[in-house]
């Protein structure tokens, strides 16, 4: 059975492989605080289906107490170490195996094995609290190896942390007009593309979400990081095949291991 990866917009993405189905950051809501969905229909409730859930980090838009809540009884989730004290709604949400790990800690799942990795982001529940876990990617290893980033900045050790992959879901732009410390745009992801070495490279992190009253405030880093992004992994690893995907669309792999 070939590995399949499906974008359903933002950080949102599964992950099917070995016949786990892992789901990244889930976000089911056409509105969050001050965010609208400007683009793509809200996930179906195929795409709520999985047997475990990976959390990168606190932030609302990457752990979302509502989106959680409609994970089926028994789903595991895997949440940054901490992340029960940082955000209390967690505790429950008892109709899930709830684990917290650090960078390094394995985890297996059916034939799958799950590896926390490091990132570089902000790892508090913004806007206030002062408990911190730390923000985390994934290597889902199985047929194919799969890197999910979560929100990360570029850092030094990226490639060696995470090792060989066969697919990279690489963060490329974000939900707001200026991207912050601790993220990706479009050129950052393609020198991290060039870094890894993936057989594919797929842009999460961006055309999805939007503050309200301010699509035409810098309407570009909406519309242009998917683009840019596969315009310039083209020229930094022109071996590396990026897969633009629209909201719920797939891409299967031909790896096999």
């Amino acid at each position: 059975m070939p590995v399949e990866i499906t974008w359903w917009g933002h950080a949102t993405c599964t992950v099917e492989d070995s016949d786990v189905r892992v789901l990244t950051d889930p976000l089911f809501a056409r509105r969050l605080a001050h965010l609208r969905r400007r683009r793509g229909a809200l996930p179906p409730p195929r795409a709520w289906q999985a047997d475990v859930a990976l959390v990168s980090h606190l932030h609302a838009d990457h752990l979302h107490l509502p989106s959680l809540a409609r994970l089926a009884p028994g789903t595991r989730l895997l949440v940054p170490q901490g992340a029960p004290r940082a955000v209390p709604g967690l505790r429950r949400l008892r109709h899930l195996r709830l684990s917290e790990v650090a960078p390094g800690d394995e985890t297996t799942v059916g034939d799958l094995l799950v590896r926390a990795v490091s990132a570089r982001h902000d790892g508090r529940r913004l806007p206030v609290g002062r408990h911190r876990s730390p923000a985390l990617g994934y290597v889902i290893e199985g047929r194919a190896r799969t890197y999910f980033a979560g929100d990360t900045g570029l850092f030094e050790e990226m490639a060696e942390e995470v090792g060989p992959v066969d697919a990279a879901l690489l963060p490329v732009g974000g939900w707001g007009p200026y991207l912050g410390e601790g993220h990706l745009d479009a050129g950052r992801a393609a020198e991290a593309v060039r870094l890894l070495a993936p057989g594919v490279a797929v842009p999460v992190h961006y055309g999805t979400y939007w503050p309200i009253g301010m699509d035409a405030v810098r309407p570009h880093e909406f519309h242009a990081p998917g683009e840019e992004f596969a315009r310039l992994a083209a020229k930094r690893a022109p071996g590396v095949a990026v897969h633009r995907l629209g909201h719920g669309e797939s891409v299967r792999l031909k790896a096999d291991r």
